[in-house]
């Protein structure tokens, strides 16, 4: 495994415009693709974000992760994707979810599986550029000009299986932890076989945040508010690996604690409710050389992609680290 992309939000607290500065020094430092966050009410409008990083890039993969169904119409997201996919020269992806921060954000509740694989029929009917019987009338794509590649985010077994049975790829959400991407893998093998699919034809882009320092206070803080998102999401979760039962009461915690307003905020004070065991087993964070054995970990499972979240602040600097420090020790 040597692929590796980045995945961000722009935080209402910094300008928009240093996307197009980080956009290109994530493709020259080799990095292939690039995710942003679209969350309307905590973060800067993801498609003028993907726009920016589109046009200072030649490339590099750009695309959502995740957009849903439920706070654009599917007609609008297919349209602005493929103003992405134009932008880019044809490197555009579609990542789609159930829908957490923004959708509960808006009042609204995350779709359900049926309408997940719905919708993915719905965008591939849309990329055709023809007439199609949709939304209880005819609609037709006059933008249309390729099948972007859509991705699901998945971490539970019913997502996981859909995304392998009908996604071109999948943005694996959960745990930096080898059991728990294992038990994961089992449920999108299921979805493949079901399908009669090869696994090549599904490339699985595993997500995860990382802070490297000596000082062990420092990196566990830096990584603590994604840790508390992801604590927050597993707390409806009817069945995870064994392992991670013990973590449920923190699950409730941050659960009934997060504010969607500070998703994935270093300044939020919900961070705090998870303990250093789960933010250590959740996320990567240590000693360089702590940070690198665990990536070699995961580079030795079926993934396809490690892609590291830059929450904000110092993501330049974060960026050279992995750059030019984490990802050559791992490759070595």
């Amino acid at each position: 495994m040597d692929r590796w992309g980045l995945s961000m939000g722009v935080s209402p607290r910094e300008p928009l415009a240093n996307v197009t500065e980080l956009a290109a020094a994530a493709e020259a430092k080799g990095f292939e693709a690039m995710w942003f966050i679209d969350f309307q009410l905590g973060m800067k409008d993801v498609y003028a974000a993907m726009n920016l990083a589109a046009m200072a890039t030649t490339k590099m993969d750009v695309g959502s992760a995740v957009t849903n169904l439920l706070t654009r119409h599917p007609t609008v997201t297919a349209n602005a994707t493929i103003a992405i996919d134009e932008l880019s020269d044809g490197h555009a992806m579609l990542g789609l979810g159930a829908g957490w921060s923004a959708v509960y954000g808006a009042g609204g509740q995350p779709s359900k599986l049926g309408e997940l694989s719905a919708g993915i029929d719905e965008f591939r009917a849309l990329f055709t550029g023809e007439e199609q019987e949709l939304y209880g009338t005819k609609v037709k794509l006059a933008t249309a000009t390729r099948q972007i590649p859509i991705y699901l985010a998945v971490s539970q077994p019913g997502m996981l299986r859909l995304c392998g049975k009908k996604c071109d790829g999948a943005v694996l959400m959960g745990a930096a932890d080898p059991e728990f991407i294992d038990w994961q893998l089992k449920y999108i093998y299921e979805g493949l076989e079901k399908e009669g699919r090869d696994r090549s034809e599904l490339t699985i882009d595993l997500i995860v945040t990382m802070a490297a320092d000596d000082d062990e206070e420092k990196a566990l803080s830096g990584v603590r508010a994604w840790a508390t998102s992801q604590a927050a999401t597993f707390d409806v979760w009817k069945t995870m690996p064994r392992a991670w039962e013990k973590f449920r009461p923190e699950f409730a915690a941050a659960n009934s604690q997060y504010h969607l307003v500070d998703h994935l905020s270093r300044h939020a004070g919900h961070k705090q409710v998870v303990s250093d065991e789960f933010v250590k087993s959740v996320a990567l964070a240590g000693t360089v050389d702590h940070c690198v054995a665990r990536l070699k970990e995961l580079c030795a499972l079926d993934i396809d992609r490690i892609t590291f979240a830059l929450l904000s602040g110092g993501r330049m600097k974060h960026m050279e680290q992995l750059a030019s420090e984490i990802i050559p020790a791992v490759k070595a």
